[in-house]
């Protein structure tokens, strides 16, 4: 299958003059061909209005700041994997998930919940068919599959990707990754423009670059650390919800809402399990720890009908 997104043709910094939203050469004209048919440039029939009762339901546990975000991995177009992660979400009690930007991916996801999905692409064209297959929110990030072929981000071209995307879907939920490879008052600063440019959302990350020295629990708030820091810094520079995400655990997602967070997102420790009935115990671990199925509990009592 073929990926929605550009990789540049070498693991360098995405710099220079190259493509006008990334700054890097696409790997072949094929290849930017058949993405482009794949997402339907140019057609009239775009969905990129989403109803108000649809965003109401994005952000009700953002607002509440109690959000899971199950993440499957932006390069993951695994159908049997993400079959998995997703079915996980919704059975372990998670809020809403992320998959990579694929139209089938979307159609098979929402089969299978009906919880928000989420598509992260880095090429704002990708974002239109996947809406168009039924994607509540699109998020341009979870870079971490990019660090590990050398490529990284600067601030310009994120938002030039977050401007691209807003003037092709303006009236989608959109939510940016600040990246971590930046210094702390550089992602809050990032993070501030971004709130100006439209964005709804700020996701924070920070686990790749984190090496615990500890085991168990002290290893698991140390690999949060950096993650946890920028939610706390960017959370008290914008006005708009911040998802902090990359190395969350059930230990330190409390930790997450602590420090400002409306949300989580968990990635790497539900979709490396090698079987779906842990990543099933595993999100409802981290569910858990938010208070996501008391909470849902007490709702579901309130709203029952009184009975003698």
């Amino acid at each position: 299958m073929a990926s929605t997104i550009f990789i540049p043709t070498s693991p360098s910094r995405l710099n220079s003059n190259q493509n006008s939203l990334l700054g890097e050469p696409l790997v072949t004209k094929a290849i930017v061909s058949t993405v482009r048919r794949r997402v339907g440039l140019g057609s009239s029939t775009t969905r990129a209005l989403l109803s108000s009762t649809t965003k109401d339901s994005v952000f009700k546990h953002f607002h509440e700041r109690r959000a899971l975000k199950i993440i499957s991995g932006l390069l993951n177009f695994d159908r049997e994997n993400v079959a998995s992660v997703v079915t996980a979400a919704d059975k372990g009690g998670a809020t809403h998930v992320d998959i990579a930007c694929d139209p089938e991916l979307v159609k098979l996801a929402i089969s299978l919940t009906s919880l928000p999905v989420c598509v992260s692409s880095v090429d704002p064209a990708a974002f239109r068919a996947a809406v168009e297959a039924g994607a509540s929110m699109v998020e341009i990030g979870n870079y971490d599959s990019f660090y590990e072929k050398g490529i990284f981000f600067s601030p310009e071209q994120i938002l030039n990707l977050t401007r691209e995307t807003k003037r092709i879907l303006p009236s989608v939920i959109l939510s940016v990754t600040v990246p971590h490879t930046l210094g702390l008052p550089d992602q809050v600063k990032l993070a501030e423009q971004l709130e100006q440019e439209g964005a709804d959302i700020i996701q924070t990350e920070g686990g790749k670059c984190s090496n615990p020295s500890k085991p168990g629990i002290l290893g698991l708030i140390e690999k949060a650390t950096p993650t946890l820091a920028a939610a706390y810094s960017i959370s008290r520079a914008v006005k708009i919800p911040v998802l902090c995400s990359s190395g969350i655990s059930a230990v330190t997602a409390p930790m997450a809402i602590t420090a400002g967070a409306a949300g989580v997102g968990v990635g790497s420790a539900i979709n490396k399990l090698n079987n779906v009935v842990a990543m099933i115990a595993e999100v409802r671990s981290t569910a858990d720890s938010l208070g996501l199925s008391a909470h849902e509990y007490a709702i579901s009592k309130k709203q029952a009908p009184h009975t003698v």
